[in-house]
């Protein structure tokens, strides 16, 4: 359970960090990139039951 709710919560913090808005442009793939790979270790960190 708390894994479920610690991947929905980095999911909601990778759409938010996505450069659509004229603040965040200059930010480049940054944000994104680095909650991205967060996401993915947590998803393999769930599918190994490590979490």
């Amino acid at each position: 359970m708390l894994g479920t709710v610690l991947l929905i919560i980095l999911i909601l913090l990778l759409i938010g960090a996505l450069p659509n808005w004229g603040y965040s442009r200059g930010w480049g793939y940054g944000p994104s990139g680095g909650l991205g790979l967060v996401v993915l270790i947590v998803i393999i960190l769930l599918l190994m039951g490590r979490i």
